[in-house]
């Protein structure tokens, strides 16, 4: 089981605070992706349980990969199809492959800004696996379900997130943001998010 702190989650990254509240230290065992808090890329926290209600694709982003290009554009362009029927896209900067993502916060922001005009939810430099993984990711990497668990293959695997903060699928970085069987789980869980909101 993995043990998280719900209000003072810490991401390292060679040894350096990147993330968390500083709160009071309280642990308890994390049940959903949303029992987390993380810095935003302003070095903000956030408590991803103000997400709760939404649809979430959670994706380990990186600047300089060659799936970047495809990838930030196509996370835009779902985050703008479905934004306003719940659906967010939580962005988290790592440098674990091929040091493909060397800049400081400051730096990458930027460069989202500038280049593809990204205007979804970004989240402070994490570690997305080995000694120094932050909290969340350990969560999902350990996950119960043995489809969901597992390390994180390369830049921009995606996970798909339901209202309640249980995951419903990874999806390889291979996948593009708009490929259908990911749209299609994006929709499906949109669907649902809104029944359910309707009983």
């Amino acid at each position: 089981m993995i043990i998280a702190r719900v209000m003072g989650a810490l991401c390292l990254i060679g040894g350096a605070a990147l993330g968390g509240t500083g709160a009071s230290g309280d642990e308890k065992e994390a049940e959903s992706v949303l029992d987390f808090t993380v810095d935003d890329i302003n070095g903000s926290p956030v408590e991803l349980d103000a997400y709760r209600g939404d649809v979430l694709l959670v994706v380990n982003v990186a600047s300089k990969c060659g799936l970047t290009d495809d990838n930030y554009k196509g996370l835009q362009s779902i985050y703008d199809k479905y934004r306003e029927k719940g659906f967010r896209v939580l962005g988290f900067p790592a440098n674990n492959f091929g040091a493909q993502e060397p800049g400081d916060n400051k730096q990458i922001k930027a460069f989202c800004a500038d280049k593809y005009g990204v205007s979804f939810d970004l989240f402070s430099k994490v570690s997305v696996k080995g000694d120094d993984v932050c909290p969340l990711y350990e969560y999902l990497t350990h996950h119960p379900n043995k489809d969901v668990a597992g390390e994180v293959e390369w830049n921009f695997q995606k996970y798909l997130v339901g209202r309640d903060g249980n995951v419903i699928a990874k999806f390889s970085p291979r996948v593009a943001p708009t490929d259908q069987k990911l749209v299609g789980a994006i929709e499906e869980a949109l669907r649902q998010a809104a029944q359910r909101s309707g009983d």
